[in-house]
């Protein structure tokens, strides 16, 4: 103990301790009564002691004061005469374990087979919850809801409690809940798990609901078991436990998108949209999906990388027409992998598709894909594709590098399957590889090694030789963030398109072809 520090209560020894007796307050004088009114007895008049127990036990308590060298010891006893001890709140204990009747192991997936039913959600008193911010003291006067209203919306103690496993977001301590928490909530019910089986093969992935009636975008590898079927037998899990048997509406293998419908589904909660054209390098990401099987896991991270393109084998991309991305000669596999959860030998790729991904950190692994990526107030900003990874295959797991199809990108495919059964992608009309592959280069891009004739690229004068490093003011690298861009866009679409020729930067409209 050192000299700034008083003598702890605890160490004190009574002056005349007595084994066994019994706190008693001290003997007190009669106190004086007023006349008594008609029909009430007469009423005694409090004392000043009487009046300090009054006010010791209305105030609120406030923090002990820090010894001082000079101060004395402190007497744990009574606060007032005549007024016992009053035994003192536990501080800073918050239980996030699991919730009182919540099974703790993890739950099996695929297939659920008959899952109980669980009662109609309460409605939320303000209407639909938008940009979530729990914690007051975190966010501040961010945009969102208060700590105290989301506290008590939210995770109010009178709500229903599902326990039928880990179908809703788990909240022990309502008082103490962060914005992971509350976005979680938001998100969870707008998420599902998927099952597909063809009867040799099967493999789970995970999906995001676009409508109350049962629209829900996902990757084309998982409902075609990465191109192994067209026909695979579906099966859908949403948040609370329902289980629906669903039907394809529409794939897109170019971007890896595929649009599902759930049979008799009603009152799902859709996602709200995030533009990805507004994030910036940092900015908070959380994903929700199915990683193994296990549904409603949420994980989080930022944006670690924008304008980053990846190409990535896939069984599923058809035989069309296609600007063509020449080899530069490396021998190298990519190290993206598809991340979804497969129950036996999915077939050999044999082809490879390039998309424009937003790249984050965020724990992504097999059985994410089809999931959703949103920013720190619940709305989608992409869905979770690829992974990449250090072994030789996605089974290695995370490794922080993730990678989700941004959100304008989804948004825009959803709609022309949901229409139309099927979407549409531009084409430039020239072959391509990367311009640092080239003898003498000396900037970076996409080089043009062929312009086909009666293309859109021949159409506005472009030609062989030509550095494209800039389309849609997206900087361009290298060949796949040029095949990227251009099949995020759709047919017949404006682009302006920035390249360099003769040491010259120009710049160029074009009016895109359309992928056959």
């Amino acid at each position: 103990m050192t000299e700034n520090q008083g003598e702890r209560p605890e160490d004190r020894t009574p002056e005349d301790p007595q084994a066994g007796a019994v706190w008693q307050p001290p003997a007190q004088p009669p106190l004086p009564t007023t006349p008594a009114a008609d029909g009430y007895p007469p009423r005694p008049v409090p004392g000043p002691q009487d009046r300090a127990a009054d006010a010791a036990s209305q105030t609120p308590e406030a923090a002990p004061a820090q010894p001082t060298a000079s101060s004395a010891p402190i007497d744990p006893g009574p606060t007032a005469q005549g007024v016992p001890p009053r035994p003192q709140p536990p501080y800073g204990q918050y239980a996030f374990g699991p919730a009182q009747g919540t099974p703790t192991g993890t739950q099996q997936t695929l297939p659920l087979g008959e899952a109980p039913v669980s009662q109609k959600r309460q409605k939320l008193g303000a209407g639909k919850v938008v940009g979530i911010m729990v914690a007051a003291a975190i966010v501040g006067g961010a945009a969102g809801l208060g700590g105290a209203y989301a506290g008590a919306t939210l995770f109010s103690s009178t709500s229903e409690t599902t326990v039928a496993g880990p179908s809703t977001v788990t909240v022990n301590d309502t008082d103490s809940v962060n914005q992971t928490t509350g976005i979680a909530a938001k998100v969870v019910p707008s998420v599902v798990t998927i099952s597909a089986n063809n009867g040799s093969t099967g493999g789970t992935g995970s999906g995001v609901v676009l409508s109350e009636d049962g629209y829900v975008v996902t990757n084309t590898h998982v409902v075609t078991l990465d191109g192994a079927t067209a026909d695979a037998s579906i099966s859908v899990t949403t948040s609370d436990g329902r289980v629906f048997s669903a039907t394809i509406v529409g794939t897109d293998p170019i971007y890896d998108l595929a649009v599902i419908k759930l049979e008799g589904a009603e009152d799902l909660t859709p996602i709200d949209f995030a533009s990805s054209a507004d994030l910036n390098v940092g900015d908070t990401t959380v994903a929700v999906g199915a990683p193994l099987g296990l549904s409603n896991t949420v994980t989080t991270g930022i944006v670690s990388a924008l304008n980053r393109s990846i190409q990535i084998a896939s069984s599923a991309a058809p035989d069309t027409e296609q600007d063509e991305t020449q080899d530069d000669g490396n021998d190298r596999t990519p190290p993206f992998y598809f991340d979804f959860g497969d129950e036996g030998q999915q077939p050999t790729a044999t082809e490879t598709i390039s998309i424009a991904v937003i790249q984050t950190d965020a724990a992504i692994n097999p059985g994410n894909s089809g999931g959703a990526l949103v920013d720190d107030e619940g709305n989608l900003i992409g869905i979770n594709v690829a992974i990449a990874s250090a072994g030789s295959s996605s089974e290695s797991g995370s490794i922080g590098v993730g990678f989700s199809i941004p959100s304008d990108v989804v948004q825009r495919i959803t709609d022309e399957i949901i229409a139309e059964g099927s979407a549409t992608h531009g084409l430039l009309g020239a072959s391509v590889m990367p311009a640092a592959s080239v003898e003498g280069a000396t900037i970076s891009g996409a080089y043009l090694a062929d312009v086909s004739e009666g293309g859109a690229a021949a159409a506005v004068g472009l030609q062989i030789g030509d550095i494209v490093t800039g389309f849609n003011g997206v900087p361009i690298t290298d060949a796949t963030d040029l095949t990227a861009q251009v099949r995020a866009a759709a047919a017949g679409s404006a682009a302006t398109v920035t390249f360099v020729r003769d040491g010259e930067t120009r710049s160029v409209e074009v009016t895109l072809g359309e992928l056959g």
